[in-house]
């Protein structure tokens, strides 16, 4: 077992690093590249995917790798509360940018052969205050939730408490439940219906878009490598990363919250899985940029200068 504990050190501590690390370092190439020229509607949404990546990270990584080496029950009620205020905010808008990303997409590559260029323009407008907008609601949804739960603790009736090793708060009750899958569940799995559904609609274009240009041989540069098609592979490699990662992580998370009786490895493997997204969903984006060229010749020249 000794063994054991030592592997999950490891591994937490390798995945909040790599998370913290790549994370902010795509999140500064967005800022270079923003003052440099204007960000696409679809690098300011991966922008701020990144962005809540960030705090899932922080929230979550940090304080699961502190407790993995020892350091457990370092935060108060209120502490424990804040913590998971933030975790679940930075889910939320994870969720919720995703299938914004998703559906701008799939929106822009039904429309490149038709006559509604204005539609993406203005659509493009909008990214914007939609991502804005998407901020407040989950602050604003997760706030009311965390309110309630805070004054529910300060009462009398006493529940059993939920242990996350680096902090231990008091268990909900039926009202609890209710308004947390109201409040949360429930639109979640509005924006993972949403984000399966732009991603097969992106699928089905593609692949209509391919058979009726495969027989076109005069076209001196294939369709399939055009600039739109490129970014339409990666959105959905990200996307479909990001379902695969969400699905088996809410998975475990539903055993968890059916069992009384959690076992060591069904707790470590869900608490793995949770953060496997944040902290490498990046990848995806890394493979199609060339990062390091670029970055190396701004530090050189600050170095310089």
């Amino acid at each position: 077992m000794d063994f054991w504990n030592l592997a999950v050190k490891i591994i937490f501590l390798s995945q909040t690093t790599i998370g913290i690390l790549g994370n902010f370092f795509l999140l500064i190439h967005y800022l270079f590249y923003c003052t440099e020229h204007a960000l696409k509607p679809t690098d300011l949404i991966l922008m701020h995917l990144m962005a809540s990546n960030v705090l899932i990270v922080l929230s979550k990584g940090m304080p699961q790798t502190l407790a993995a080496f020892g350091l457990k029950n370092f935060l108060n009620d209120f502490g424990c509360r804040l913590i998971l205020y933030i975790q679940r905010v930075g889910r939320s808008v994870s969720i919720s940018t995703t299938c914004l990303l998703s559906v701008f997409q799939a929106i822009s590559i039904s429309n490149r052969e038709s006559c509604c260029e204005n539609q993406k323009l203005k659509a493009a407008k909008y990214i914007g205050c939609s991502i804005s907008s998407l901020w407040v609601m989950s602050k604003s949804i997760n706030f009311i939730f965390f309110v309630y739960i805070l004054v529910k603790s300060n009462s009398k009736k006493t529940t059993r408490n939920r242990d996350y090793k680096y902090c231990s708060t008091g268990g909900g009750d039926d009202i609890n439940a209710v308004l947390y899958t109201a409040l949360v569940v429930c639109p979640e799995i509005f924006f993972s219906v949403l984000i399966a559904w732009s991603s097969v609609s992106m699928i089905v274009i593609l692949y209509r878009h391919k058979q009726r240009t495969q027989h076109i041989h005069s076209c001196p540069v294939s369709s399939k490598n055009s600039p739109e098609n490129q970014a339409t592979k990666k959105i959905l490699v990200l996307v479909c990363t990001f379902l695969a990662f969400y699905t088996l992580s809410s998975v475990l998370q539903g055993c968890i919250a059916l069992l009384y009786n959690h076992s060591w490895w069904l707790v470590n493997v869900t608490r793995f899985t949770s953060l496997c997204f944040p902290s490498f969903g990046h990848f995806v984006l890394m493979s199609h940029y060339s990062f390091m060229p670029r970055f190396s010749l701004i530090w050189i020249w600050n170095k310089i200068s």
